[in-house]
């Protein structure tokens, strides 16, 4: 049999042990942990050597969250909002077939004036399956546009069939655009300031400028 002489370590070596690392433990929580974490210095060695320089206070953090969170500038925009009302029907003729041959490529460069809180509307003609590449931006901030399309029929209702291509808020834009069907296509643009508003657009495609 084989006897095993572990060592036996004094009482006195074990609670000295114990007690150098909780000076240690306190020593660290009073000069780093309290001054990074909470911004409690007691001894201005916090300060010091640098962890008071870690606190950030929690009012601060919460206030850069929301300061950085999306706001709603403007009104947000929905599906419904894109287009004509539900009830209105869309022409038979936006099933007409496309013509044998297009309109000529041609280019334009029209400048379109909007009075403060007021809109305009600037629309060309495209045949069926037409190709126009656009540009617009304005000359200072956003405006709101509705880039829509209007079916050509022979005795149009009251209530106009349009659809909307695309909606929303910006200072400049560019595309390429197919038209779905024969009919007028174009911006409707709202100044949404308290400034007079010009916007500067630019057209290449199969197209026709409206009289």
């Amino acid at each position: 049999m084989t006897d095993f002489n572990q060592p036996v370590i004094e009482t006195k070596k074990i609670v000295r042990a114990f007690l150098i690392a909780l000076a240690v433990g306190i020593l660290l929580l009073v000069i780093a942990v309290l001054p990074a974490e909470y911004g409690i210095d007691l001894t201005g060695a916090g300060n010091a050597l640098g962890f008071s320089k870690l606190y950030v206070p929690t009012d601060t953090v919460k206030a850069e969250t929301v300061a950085s969170a999306p706001t709603a500038k403007y009104r947000i925009l929905k599906l419904e909002n894109a287009g004509s009302e539900p009830d209105v029907k869309k022409p038979k003729e936006a099933d007409n077939p496309p013509p044998a041959k297009q309109y000529d490529v041609r280019e334009d460069t029209i400048v379109v004036t909007l009075p403060p809180s007021k809109g305009l509307e600037y629309k060309v003609y495209l045949l069926k399956y037409g190709t126009m590449k656009y540009e617009w931006i304005t000359n200072e901030g956003e405006v709101f546009f509705d880039f829509h399309g209007e079916v050509t029929e022979p005795n149009p209702p009251k209530d106009v069939f349009y659809q909307s291509h695309t909606v929303s808020y910006s200072n400049n834009m560019i595309g390429t655009f197919v038209s779905p069907f024969e009919g007028r296509h174009g911006w409707y643009f709202k100044n949404i300031s308290q400034q007079e508003m010009t916007v500067k657009i630019r057209l290449k495609g199969e197209y026709r400028l409206m009289e």
